[in-house]
């Protein structure tokens, strides 16, 4: 008959168990916080995108920007999923009933998908980022150099600072990628090294 102190967990699932907890939480979190502030600047980005577009100006780079970095962040809320993901896997790591304990392939399998996720996001992101900045290098080519030259009615030609606040957005929609990422592949170490 065993009793709670009689119950130790090998050395390595401690380890493993904690680091999937810690990992876990660090890289929820971050991709929380980075997610909210992309979400509420492409919100807004959208919004504006499509008054702009009603009015006759725009940029046709802008919207496909716009679109990938919309799916990228899409991406990032599956990665918080799975970061959610590795802490539950952490805690079931530490159950005293070892048939519901997850093996070391099903840890390494859910490390491998959340590689993946995080790969495909970052490189939606990154297309996003080449179409934003070429429509901004766009921009900034099309305006009158050494003067100021102000054409009623043809605001959309110059580089706006809320041009500048959107590729800001994309950027933390990339670092979420990359922390999710990192995260993942500190796992996957943490997980080879027990």
């Amino acid at each position: 008959m065993t009793t709670d102190f009689d119950y130790t967990l090998p050395p390595a699932v401690r380890r493993i168990s904690g680091s999937f907890r810690l990992v876990g939480w660090i890289s929820f979190w971050t991709q929380v916080v980075l997610a909210a502030i992309s979400s509420l600047v492409l919100l807004f980005a959208s919004i504006n995108l499509t008054a702009r577009s009603g009015a006759g100006g725009g940029n046709p780079g802008t919207g496909v920007g716009l679109l990938f970095a919309a799916l990228g962040l899409v991406a990032v809320y599956f990665n918080i999923f799975w970061a959610f993901r590795y802490v539950r896997l952490g805690r079931r790591l530490r159950s005293r009933d070892t048939t519901k304990r997850p093996s070391p392939k099903d840890a390494l399998q859910a490390l491998r998908l959340g590689t993946g996720i995080s790969m495909v996001g970052m490189l939606i992101t990154l297309f996003g980022s080449q179409a934003l900045i070429g429509s901004l290098l766009g921009k900034a080519l099309a305006q009158p150099q050494g003067s100021t030259v102000f054409i009623p009615g043809n605001i959309n030609q110059f580089v706006e600072a809320f041009d500048i606040f959107v590729v800001q957005a994309n950027t933390n929609t990339l670092l979420a990628h990359f922390v999710s990422l990192a995260a993942t592949l500190w796992l996957l170490r943490t997980v080879n090294r027990a």
